[in-house]
């Protein structure tokens, strides 16, 4: 498993004062940043811990301000880096709730026992998240993440057991 989880990318500056625009990457925006108090920032593979002094909404974006990054030049430095938390300083999830990164690359079983693919990637449609199964061929199955179609999640055994509703495949 990984030890530090993508929450969120620098996309751009706001503002003179050194306020940097995130586009989240999370279902619940306000749960995840208004208690953020310290965050990785990765550039090119290197990782500095900043403390967050203020964070505000705009839109579908999230402003914070970083302790000691005061103006503009400094925060254009932080453009398209990464912001990163440490796994361990994260809550338990609840049961059934999965980090994507864990659920990537996991092999994918019919109810029937038949080997559909691997999990390719998962976004979210506005309704659910859908599961984007890849076989050997690069043929690809989308499955939508509810409870009549995902009914086994095994992290250990890296496998998802689903049942294919008629009309799915």
């Amino acid at each position: 498993m990984q030890e530090f989880l993508e929450i969120g990318q620098i996309v751009n500056t706001f503002g003179i004062k050194g306020m940097v625009k995130i586009r989240p990457f999370t279902d619940d925006v306000i749960a995840r940043y208004d208690n953020l108090k310290k965050v990785y920032v990765e550039i090119n593979k290197t990782k500095k811990q900043y403390e967050i002094e203020e964070v505000k909404y705009h839109k579908d974006m999230v402003l914070i301000k970083f302790k000691g990054i005061d103006k503009l030049e400094e925060a254009e430095l932080l453009r398209n880096a990464y912001l990163k938390v440490n796994r361990k300083d994260e809550p338990e999830l609840e049961e059934g709730i999965y980090y994507i990164v864990d659920l990537l690359g996991l092999e994918v079983y019919s109810d029937e026992g038949n080997l559909l693919g691997k999990v390719d990637d998962i976004f979210n449609n506005g309704s659910t998240d859908i599961y984007v199964v890849k076989d050997e061929i690069g043929k690809q199955i989308l499955l939508p993440g509810i409870s009549d179609v995902i009914k086994d999640v095994n992290l250990e055994e890296k496998k998802i057991v689903v049942h294919i509703l008629k009309g799915l495949i």
